[in-house]
C-alpha cells in the first residue's frame, strides 16, 4: 500500500540561469512510506525516483536480488544512474550508504508495479 508523502527533506538549491529561472533537472528530496517502510526519494522533473539500493535492502530484503532483477526484466523496468549531485543528496537523507560511489534510481510507478509483482514472494509481515 502506498501512502502519501510523509514530508519533504528540503529543496536542493536550484541552478539559476541568467533570467533568474531554475534550469530543468532541478530536484528536491523527501521521504515516503511504502509498505510500512520509510524510503527516501528525489523528485526529478515531476517524477518521484527511489534509490534502488534502498529498495532492495529495505523493501525487498527477504527476496533474492536475482529474483528482483528477473521481475524487473519481465516488467521492462529500467533504472537510471544518478548523477553526483543526486548521489550526494541521497547520502544526505541516508537512502544510500555514505561509501557509495554510484546509485541507480527507479520511478515510483515502476516501484509500484514491482511491489505488486513481488507481493506473493515476500513473507507476510
Amino acid at each position: 500500500m502506498f501512502l502519501t508523502c510523509e514530508g519533504t527533506f528540503g529543496i536542493v538549491p536550484a541552478t539559476m540561469d541568467y533570467n533568474g529561472e531554475a534550469r530543468p533537472g532541478d530536484f528536491h528530496a523527501g521521504y515516503q512510506e511504502i509498505e510500512g517502510i520509510n524510503l527516501g526519494y528525489l523528485q526529478i522533473n515531476g517524477t518521484q525516483m527511489f534509490a534502488l539500493a534502498q529498495v532492495l535492502s529495505d523493501l525487498f530484503k527477504d527476496i533474492p536480488r536475482t529474483t528482483i532483477s528477473k521481475k524487473m526484466e519481465t516488467l521492462k523496468i529500467k533504472s537510471r544512474r544518478c548523477d553526483l549531485k543526486e548521489l550526494r543528496t541521497l547520502k544526505a537523507i541516508h537512502s544510500v550508504p555514505t561509501r557509495a560511489v554510484k546509485c541507480s534510481l527507479i520511478s515510483k510507478a515502476d516501484l509500484e508495479a514491482l511491489c505488486t509483482s513481488c507481493k506473493s514472494l515476500s513473507p507476510r509481515r
